[in-house]
């Protein structure tokens, strides 16, 4: 008997640290020495707690700086692979769920001016029960604290529901007695799109500011997907590789900050997994070759502090589209914004939008609600390039598009084609599109300012010249070749010199 008693009881301990309920751990190591040995929280090991599918909360162990970076990738991830609704609001909610510290999450979504719970999950089941449309005036939920929420789209936090606050006398609360419970608005481009409503029963005070800062990522990153979600409800999309990849590596950030005890070795880091989330994100070489008519060659290096450079070469029904776009600034969050565009590109791609005004517009805005969210002052320049039948059509502000034809240069401008993403809400005006046709042989070389602005020790910029130059001399050659060639010109000019900025290009030569 005092095997079986000991199993359920390491189970038990286990959970409640999980939660977060520490007195009731406590009480559990006073009450039974015997078969439990007292431990805090964080003692317990990492790849005990997370499994392939399914993470833990960290924040016993680390800060929320690294809770930020590991919400974002997985929202990332499912934004990238998944349009499904009923995927989509089924791994939300476990996500939630499992950060918050909740035992139990309901999703409200709106429907006729009326709510309806979408998603229902506990923590302690693997199941969560997605679009079944229950009315909140026929489910055990606290109606007063959902209606004040949507009222005011104000987040309400009690630490003890039934003995503190404005809830006290709501006919739920006053029967179930809850513990720790959190309601948040979900809001998107300023209407509000859904509310999640969050219990914990075992333990008061679950909700703590960590917890709540981590939420309040979530649910942007969460309103966004969920409108997107239900525009293209119809659309099914498969799960790509890069899933994976994301997943595989928010495991390696995971055991890479288990082994760090300093704060700065945990951001040397955290920003050495960043570059190598830029990487994998890249085109394989075996995307490149499918591509028919063009020769292509892409390479992007990542400096020293992480920078946000981007590019992309898409293919989906036959349309072909070219990405390339800079990030402002260094540090993970530009990180984070280059894998939330190049996840938005990929939606909008999947949805045949072609229209550049509108395409850019809708990425724009993505963008500029994310950054007022963040708070960080982020932008980039993009361009967008679509191939069809030998031509090129370009969009969007970015570096100069070199052109070779037949051995002589041409620079196409693209200032008046775009405008930063992200700085302001409406860029609509500024959008428009240039027509580049191609004729066999003609290269076209695309990049960052990573080159054109790389220093030597003596402090020069190695600039558009030099860059021109290296692809006038090499234009005979493949795309492979003359990327290799710009590159190691541009590391002979650097020499020992720190790289400051993510060097980033793309060739392309018709066939």
């Amino acid at each position: 008997m005092d095997k079986f008693a000991q199993t359920y009881l390491k189970e038990a301990h286990y959970r409640y640290q999980q939660w977060g309920a520490f007195a009731k751990v406590a009480d559990l190591e006073t009450r039974y020495p015997q078969f439990l040995a007292p431990k805090t929280a964080s003692a317990i090991p990492m790849d005990a707690i997370i499994s392939a599918t399914r993470m833990a909360s960290t924040s016993i162990k680390s800060g929320s700086e690294w809770l930020d970076l590991n919400s974002l990738m997985k929202v990332a991830q499912t934004l990238s692979g998944e349009i499904v609704l009923s995927r989509l609001l089924e791994k939300m909610m476990r996500i939630v769920i499992e950060n918050a510290g909740a035992s139990i999450g309901f999703l409200l979504l709106p429907q006729h001016n009326k709510w309806f719970i979408e998603a229902l999950g506990q923590f302690d089941s693997n199941e969560v029960n997605v679009l079944q449309s229950f009315s909140i005036e026929n489910k055990t939920i606290a109606k007063t604290i959902i209606q004040y929420v949507e009222r005011t789209q104000e987040n309400v936090v009690l630490n003890d529901a039934s003995q503190e606050g404005q809830f006290t006398c709501d006919p739920y609360i006053k029967k179930q007695r809850p513990k720790s419970v959190l309601c948040t608005p979900l809001v998107n481009q300023g209407q509000l799109t859904g509310i999640l409503y969050l219990e914990n029963n075992l333990t008061t005070g679950a909700f703590t500011p960590d917890r709540l800062e981590v939420l309040k990522i979530i649910s942007s990153q969460l309103a966004i997907s969920i409108e997107n979600a239900r525009l293209y409800r119809t659309l099914e999309q498969k799960v790509e590789d890069r899933t994976i990849q994301l997943a595989q590596a928010n495991e390696e950030i995971t055991a890479l900050n288990e082994q760090l005890q300093e704060e700065n070795l945990r951001m040397s880091a955290e920003l050495d997994v960043s570059r190598r989330l830029q990487k994998m994100l890249l085109p394989s070489e075996k995307e490149l070759e499918a591509i028919d008519g063009l020769d292509i060659a892409g390479f992007m290096a990542p400096a020293e502090e992480v920078g946000g450079d981007y590019y992309d070469v898409l293919q989906h029904n036959g349309r072909i589209l070219f990405a390339i776009g800079d990030v402002t600034g260094h540090g993970l969050e530009s990180g984070a914004l280059a894998i939330m565009v190049q996840s938005s590109i990929r939606t909008l791609l999947a949805n045949n939008e072609t229209d550049p005004v509108k395409f850019f517009s809708a990425l724009n805005q993505m963008v500029f609600h994310n950054v007022q969210r963040m708070n960080v002052g982020k932008s980039l320049t993009l361009a967008l390039v679509d191939y069809i039948d030998n031509q090129l059509y370009l969009s969007g502000q970015h570096e100069e598009m070199i052109v070779v034809r037949q051995g002589k240069l041409e620079l196409i401008d693209t200032v008046d084609l775009g405008f930063p993403v992200g700085l302001d809400f409406e860029i609509a005006d500024f959008v428009n599109q240039v027509t580049v046709p191609l004729n066999a042989g003609d290269v076209v070389v695309l990049y960052t300012d990573g080159i054109t602005e790389a220093e030597n020790r003596s402090n020069e910029y190695y600039g558009l010249e030099r860059l021109c130059q290296v692809v006038l001399h090499n234009w005979l050659r493949s795309a492979e070749e003359i990327q290799q060639a710009v590159i190691d010109e541009v590391r002979q000019f650097i020499g020992e010199q720190k790289v400051y900025d993510d060097i980033t290009l793309l060739v392309l030569k018709q066939k």
